[in-house]
């Protein structure tokens, strides 16, 4: 894995999402200040999304100053074990698919943190429920090969659970699915994901790591605490 990691912001949102409050070129102005290299600028897309073709239209006319290259990416949720996403037809120009563990990939479709949570007071097992969670993810990187999954674990906090409930062996299924399938796995700022024992997972699968803020605001782009930390010597420039 590379050194200087925090050279570059891989998941950045900008207006095309309606939680964002940056435009793209607010985005890029932000990323020089920050002396990045690199820009992925990222929108939330659901199944019904049509706005896409607009978006990579956008992008591309962006005026990028020379030293930094602006990526593009779209972020859809995990639907279910089998790896479904909630997902439009995409249109030439997205670089790469950030799978999202917005909800909780259930066997019959995505469960809320809250109708997860009954269900374990219901008696679900906690080994039934991380088995599924681990296979949605991994079926998603199969089913969509070469993308990028976006704070991956952020969810078990969510449902009362933690990275560490995960354990060695469903680190390692999963590290070695995201080398596999050459997933990027991004180590992001705001939730402060994934966390060391993972991160232990991926270096010895030799799977790719990159740095996220997942920023909504050009304020935050490429300003990193969490990920230092997480990250340690791998992070210095």
């Amino acid at each position: 894995m590379s050194i200087g990691l925090l050279r570059g912001d891989h998941h950045v949102h900008s207006t095309f999402s309606d939680d964002a409050v940056s435009t793209p070129e607010e985005n890029v102005a932000a990323a020089v200040v920050a002396g990045l290299e690199t820009l992925r600028i990222v929108d939330h897309v659901r199944r019904d999304t049509t706005w896409v073709p607009e978006y990579v239209s956008a992008i591309a006319a962006l005026r990028v100053p020379e030293g930094l290259t602006v990526l593009t990416g779209v972020e859809a949720k995990i639907l279910d074990t089998a790896g479904t996403l909630d997902i439009p037809e995409l249109p030439a120009g997205i670089d790469r698919i950030l799978i999202a563990d917005h909800q909780f990939p259930g066997v019959d479709g995505p469960l809320g943190p809250t109708a997860v949570r009954e269900r374990i007071a219901d008696g679900w097992a906690t080994t039934d429920v991380l088995d599924d969670f681990v296979a949605g993810v991994i079926a998603a990187m199969e089913r969509h090969p070469g993308n990028q999954l976006a704070h991956c674990f952020s969810l078990l906090p969510k449902i009362g659970l933690a990275e560490s409930h995960l354990g060695e062996e469903r680190l390692t299924a999963w590290a070695q699915a995201a080398a596999r399938t050459g997933t990027l796995v991004e180590v992001n700022e705001k939730w402060g994901c994934p966390e060391p024992a993972s991160l232990a997972a991926l270096r010895a699968a030799g799977a790719e790591l990159v740095a996220s803020t997942d920023s909504h605001d050009a304020r935050d782009v490429g300003r990193y605490a969490r990920v230092r930390d997480l990250l340690g010597a791998e992070a210095l420039p």
